[in-house]
């Protein structure tokens, strides 16, 4: 008994800090769904843009955007029917899920400045060299592919689908409040129920392993050096946790002994690759862009691991001593404020994704008829062609 309100002690401690973080990390993304014209990605990751500055500019656009692993496979596929380079494509693909502005409040909510920062400019570096790897290496077709429109269609209420409408004018159509609205929508709506049941089973995951494992036993095994990278890859390789739910399970890592470089590791690779995302991208970009894909992952991720350990050791750091102290800044009622309304948005979610979890298997359960075997469960991934 004194074991589970062990663990349930830790979960609280860890949900109590990043309630508040969690909150402004879903408006952000919100607020990019309404604000950022759908329009503009297609524009700079299509093959005619270059395709060395295309895989640059797709490592950008996919750090802050909220979309999970699974959830970015359909954007990825209306790219590719576009014409992108596979190139633009395998940089977008690692660095969309891999960061995020959910994630990385939650990561300075729950670790250190140091890794707020060392996680989304590792993600940018993984998607700059896997994309360059992949023109590099990859075969190209030699043809494009014509298809479908990108989806232009209003975010705001789908009033105008981008085509038979002007676009100068729909620009205006909208006011910033009815935008400001159907931002929150989107945040506490599909972006929070993709990802609800996920974050809080990371939590609770964060508490067993604070509460069971000795606190001397990741210290000793994985406190650093290539072994640790290589452990830590090896867990986050086959599993599928998205960028948020991964951040408190990397907390917990860091706080019983787990390197800084190795917590990156499960940071970088758990969100990018699953079993399912591997399967849909060899049907998409083919056998060999998925072999580049997971080798830039492992390689990059092992590789900025072992660099983050040096850059702590450098200037005398410890991720332990530094993790959560950004909740030392946020007022005690504002995190209590935060939990309650991040519960209120979440029972939900939470529910469904618990029903969804027990429910009877169907004979077809896909994110969309474009991505054969995706079988995430997420509500918002079965229609969402584009942002």
């Amino acid at each position: 008994m004194a074991i589970i309100l062990d663990v349930f002690a830790n979960a609280f401690s860890l949900l109590l800090e990043s309630s508040v973080y969690i909150l402004m990390g879903l408006l952000v993304a919100g607020m990019l769904r309404v604000f950022f014209d759908p329009a503009f990605v297609s524009k700079h990751l299509g093959a005619g843009s270059g395709r060395f500055k295309a895989v640059f500019k797709a490592a950008i656009l996919g750090i802050p955007l909220p979309l999970c692993s699974c959830g970015v496979l359909p954007v990825a596929v209306s790219l590719k029917k576009q014409g992108a380079d596979n190139g633009a494509l395998t940089s977008f693909l690692i660095s969309t899920p891999e960061s995020g502005a959910d994630s990385i409040a939650a990561t300075y909510a729950l670790m250190d400045p140091v890794m707020t920062v060392a996680r989304p400019l590792a993600a940018f570096i993984t998607a700059i060299g896997a994309g360059i790897a992949e023109i590099v290496l990859g075969r190209s077709s030699g043809q494009q592919t014509v298809a479908a429109l990108p989806d232009l269609s209003c975010p705001v209420d789908g009033c105008c689908d981008g085509i038979d409408c002007d676009p100068a004018i729909h620009r205006n159509h909208h006011s910033f409040m009815e935008k400001t609205k159907a931002g929150f929508g989107f945040a506490f709506g599909d972006v929070w129920a993709d990802m609800a049941g996920w974050f809080f089973a990371g939590i609770l995951f964060a508490g067993i392993v604070m509460a069971l494992v000795p606190e001397d036993f990741f210290a000793n095994y994985l406190g650093g050096g290539i072994l640790s990278m290589l452990v830590m890859l090896a867990i986050g390789i086959p599993i599928y946790i998205c960028a948020t739910a991964s951040t408190p399970v990397a907390a917990a890592f860091v706080m019983m002994g787990v390197s800084p470089g190795a917590a990156l590791v499960f940071l970088l690779s758990g969100p990018a690759t699953n079993v399912t995302t591997l399967t849909v991208l060899t049907g998409v970009l083919g056998k060999r862009a998925a072999a580049i894909y997971l080798a830039s992952i492992a390689f990059f991720a092992v590789a900025l691991g072992l660099a983050l350990d040096a850059v702590y050791a450098a200037f005398g750091l410890s991720a332990k001593a530094l993790s959560g102290q950004a909740g030392e800044f946020m007022p005690l009622w504002l995190k209590w404020a935060g939990l309650f309304v991040l519960a209120g948005i979440s029972a939900g979610p939470v529910y469904r994704a618990i029903a969804r979890r027990f429910a009877p298997k169907k004979s077809q359960n896909s994110c969309s008829a474009d991505l054969p075997g995706c079988g995430c469960s997420h509500d918002s991934c079965k229609d969402r062609k584009g942002l």
